[in-house]
């Protein structure tokens, strides 16, 4: 049966209310599982029941393939099955189902090694064999077997012989092995009685044994031996026979066994032959009496055993009554009646005792009980904290006061633009954010965030701001290419001018305009948006009645809840006023909010810059929303998909290739450490040599002529020993000049591994910046929280955005550290400390304008209070160890486009006072603004 889990899989039995239903409705309907014959009463049983037969996780119990559905695995026993059946000798499978009926054995591997060491020498008739015949094999067939009884008796042998093999003769009615085969009796002793030597056997040659090695060894003359054997009738004993490895095993009888027998699951039940498999060999199916009693007094056994090791195990057994003495015996037999009153106080005084000690042994479990709470509670107290751990646990001590670290956060700028509003603000960094990231899609260059927010605040027509117009008609031309439908937005004010009516409210005006009158006035403007040519090179003309026709066709009250407001104003103008004031110079940024009705027609190029700031970032945070979903920003995204994966590879080769380099660094750095001082003592000591030397070969120029014969003698081996010493000690001048050359060779190749590995490292460096800009362009991850759920962001060099521009100046987008307060599933986690004051801790270690709700925003532009609130997290908590990291990862980034923007912010905050002395009539140059001087150089001028 297929396992799950190491698991037999038990079929479903039907309930008892379905198999009463069975004879009192039988034509009630059910789910028949037609694999298995499992029926369900309903279709989610019986769905739930086939789904999992579906699943891939069963297992062949005969094969052990797994990775299979329960249909698999039931096919693949089958067939299996079938394979094992017809390999295992048919002959034998009685014989041995006979043995293995009714046996006790714990393990089968154990019973498969008793059935095969009494079988493996044991043959019965019609069983295929192989026989070896003075070194050559054949397959035969037994046809007569002779008991132990007929070993010494030839003649009674060629008696049957003599008669033809299909006769009936007595033989046929001994069962052969009967006492061998029976595992109750021991294998001596069976072996004794049931000698499988003494057995002879009749068979019948077949076949040689195809074995192709054994042939070619043989000769042509040996082959007509081997073909006369065959289809004779040969007389051969156990030690000449053995059956094929594929038919008779300890595998394959494993696996017969296995198919044919059960088991329960009490303790010491017998292996039994299914009644199906019994019934087809003619085994008994009902156990014997005597096999009953046998197997129940086995499983006694085996139970009191069981019983006595618990027992030993719970305790050592209560002692035993004192006997009493033979003459309190004698009192007793003479005083019935005190007898049994002191057997009575003898019982009560046990009892007492019992109880006694009944209660002493709860006391003692109950002091133990709380002498291990008391112990685990200390423990509990003295186990020390694991850092990092959770934010919130983290709690500064009174050394960490007094150390100097600082409990509250420093104060952030809340003095954010158009946070005057909830949610602009917000809006507006979402639509910036958009805009900077996929500027290469849209065709937009990159521009910083105040060079926006100025933009945005622009609110004179001349001169026109090109910041402005490119946004927008980059945003159109992207907008042409998504789906939109034909008058969608006055479709949608209609039904809601409908449903108004219908509510009973009859004033229909919205800034003084009437609906009809605004119908009007829309169906004048922007009707060919998506044809009309914005030309960079003609400064984008036309661009705010290509924007109204976008709203028109794109925009619905429920996508665009300003819808009628916005349009409104940009169709509609109020009654112009005679201003008899002085002139003064106005400022672009600064939008004076108009308060009179509308009355007149107007044109949408003239009133886009009277909007008000909050309806122009509305504007565009409906058209960013909207391009989201455009083909050109998809694309651009699986682009920037495919390129991060080529990142990540190229980072795993340059980190392998730096690594292979440090060890080849390593490796000549071992080499370079040699004493400096080995040449030149090598030197000195040759020197030192020769000139003693020459000494001694003077000296022997001085001695008289009588003994010149020998000096002469002398004086040529200390030629010679000088000439060897010279020639040695020049080899190791050279061997040193070698050596002095291999070190400077080595310290060269670790100067250039060194200039190898600081290009690495750059070029780490590098892919770190690209992988922040491609991954910025796929999704948006702040740096990380802090201990209070709030989020980090920083927008810098993500996108089409660099953080290094060329010559390595510096870049920023934002030049500033956002930080937004934390959201509702923040907030959750926050309030389930339900036994910890957060409010108040967040007001003492954030401060009571420093803390932050859903949807607040501040910011850290100071680089000094960038520094404070860094040194303010706290390492020892998880959140703020990750953010801790993110933040030094990037630090020499962030602190460079902040002090870039502060010192931009001071430049142009000095140009107004500086044109104040060049005032012309009409005031100040706003056209040298930077935001004004911005040029799109990424723009396709074919548009």
């Amino acid at each position: 049966m297929p396992t799950c889990r190491r698991k037999r899989v038990v079929l479903t039995e039907p309930s008892e209310a379905l198999i009463q239903a069975a004879t009192t409705d039988p034509n009630r309907e059910v789910f028949y599982l037609y694999e298995t014959g499992e029926i369900f009463e309903t279709y989610d049983a019986y769905a739930a029941r086939m789904s999992f037969y579906k699943l891939k996780q069963f297992q062949c119990e005969v094969t052990g393939k797994s990775g299979l559905d329960y249909f698999q695995a039931v096919e693949s026993e089958k067939q299996e099955a079938r394979t094992m059946h017809h390999r295992f000798s048919e002959p034998l499978k009685p014989a041995v189902l006979k043995a293995v009926q009714w046996q006790v054995m714990g393990r089968l591997d154990h019973l498969v090694e008793a059935v095969y060491e009494r079988f493996k020498d044991r043959y019965f008739k019609s069983e295929r064999v192989i026989v070896d015949l003075t070194g050559t094999k054949y397959y035969a067939r037994v046809e007569k077997v002779y008991p132990p009884k007929y070993s010494s008796n030839v003649e009674a042998r060629d008696a049957y012989k003599e008669a033809p093999l299909d006769a009936a003769t007595p033989l046929e009615d001994e069962a052969p092995h009967v006492i061998g085969g029976d595992l109750k009796i021991p294998t001596k002793e069976a072996n004794m009685q049931d000698n499988p030597a003494l057995y002879f056997y009749w068979v019948h040659i077949i076949e040689l044994e195809k074995d192709k090695s054994h042939e070619k060894k043989q000769g042509g003359s040996k082959n007509a031996d081997k073909d006369n054997a065959i289809g004779s009738l040969m007389e051969v004993q156990c030690g000449m026979m053995s059956r094929d490895r594929l038919s008779f095993s300890k595998s394959i009888l494993r696996r017969f066994i296995r198919d044919c027998v059960d088991r329960d699951a009490a303790v010491a039940s017998p292996w039994t032959v299914k009644p199906s498999i019994a019934k087809k060999y003619g085994l008994e199916s009902i156990m014997p009496e005597e096999t009953r009693k046998g197997v129940e007094t086995i499983k006694k056994g085996e139970i009191d055993k069981r019983k006595k090791v618990w027992e030993d195990k719970e305790g050592p057994p209560n002692k035993k009554q004192k006997k009493m003495t033979p003459a309190q015996e004698e009192r007793g037999k003479l005083c019935p009646l005190s007898h049994a009153k002191a057997t009575l106080d003898l019982f009560c005084f046990s009892a007492e005792k019992k109880e006694r000690e009944a209660r002493e042994k709860l006391e003692k479990q109950k002091q133990a009980k709380e002498e291990a709470e008391r112990l685990a509670a200390e423990k509990k107290k003295k186990k020390p904290v694991r850092y990092p751990t959770e934010d919130l646990d983290v709690r500064l001590g009174d050394k960490d006061k007094k150390a100097g670290v600082k409990v509250q956060r420093p104060h952030a700028n809340r003095d954010l633009p158009f946070s005057d509003t909830p949610g602009t603000f917000e809006a507006f960094l979402m639509a910036w954010n958009f805009l900077v990231v996929y500027g290469q899609p849209l065709h937009l260059s990159s521009f910083t965030l105040d060079e926006f927010e100025h933009a945005i605040r622009h609110s004179l027509m001349d001169p026109p701001c090109a910041l402005l117009a490119e946004v927008h008609s980059t945003l159109i031309y992207n907008l042409r290419t998504v789906a939109f439908q034909r008058h969608s937005a006055l479709v949608s004010l209609m039904r809601t001018h409908e449903e108004a009516q219908d509510q009973g409210d009859e004033e229909d005006a919205v800034l003084g305009i009437p609906f009809d009158e605004l119908t009007a006035a829309m169906a004048d403007v922007g009707n060919n948006w998506e044809r009309v040519p914005l030309r960079h090179t003609e400064g984008r003309e036309g661009w705010e009645d290509a924007l109204v026709g976008m709203l028109k066709d794109h925009a619905t009250v429920t996508n665009f809840p300003r819808l009628r407001e916005i349009l409104t104003r940009l169709l509609f103008a109020a009654e112009p006023r005679v201003d008899t004031s002085s002139g003064s110079p106005s400022s672009s940024r600064v939008s004076t909010p108009e308060s009179a009705p509308l009355s007149e027609r107007s044109n949408p190029a003239e009133r886009y810059y009277a909007l008000s700031p909050k309806d122009k970032i509305a504007i565009l945070s409906f058209m960013c929303n909207l391009a989201i979903s455009s083909k050109a920003i998809h694309a651009h995204m699986e682009s920037c998909e495919e390129q991060l994966t080529a990142l990540r590879k190229e980072k795993i080769d340059v980190n392998r290739l730096k690594k292979q380099y440090h060890e080849e660094m390593n490796a000549l750095k071992a080499e370079t450490k040699e004493d400096p001082t080995a040449n030149n003592g090598i030197e000195q000591d040759v020197v030192m040599h020769d000139i003693s030397d020459l000494s001694d070969v003077s000296e022997g120029g001085s001695e008289t002529p009588s003994s010149s014969t020998g000096k002469k003698n002398s004086a040529r081996q200390k030629e010679l020993r000088l000439k060897a010493a010279t020639t040695a000690h020049a080899k190791q001048r050279e061997a040193a000049r070698a050596k002095q050359a291999s070190v400077k060779q080595a310290l060269s190749d670790h100067r250039r591994l060194d200039e190898e590995v600081n290009k690495l490292e750059r070029r780490l460096e590098g892919i770190e910046r690209e992988f922040r800009k491609l991954l910025g362009a796929v999704r948006v991850k702040p740096l990380g929280k802090d201990r209070f759920y709030n989020r980090v962001w920083w927008f810098d060099g993500m996108g089409s955005a660099s953080l290094v521009g060329s010559g390595g100046v510096a870049q920023y987008g934002t030049g500033r550290l956002f930080i937004q307060g934390p959201g509702e599933f923040d907030r959750e986690l926050l309030d389930q400390r339900k036994n910890e004051d957060i409010d108040g801790r967040r007001v003492e270690e954030e401060g009571e304008s420093g803390v932050l709700g859903p949807g607040d925003w501040a910011v850290y532009s100071d680089l000094e209070e960038l520094e404070e609130y860094v040194a303010w997290l706290n390492v020892k908590g998880h959140r703020e160890t990750a953010l801790k990291a993110a933040l030094t990862k990037w630090w020499v980034h962030i602190t460079a486009g902040i002090r870039r923007r502060t010192a931009d912010v001071n430049v142009n905050a000095r140009l107004p006072e500086a044109r104040r002395s060049a005032r012309t009539k009409g005031g100040y140059d706003i056209a040298r603004e930077p935001y004004m001087t911005w040029a799109n150089r990424r723009a396709v001028t074919s548009s």
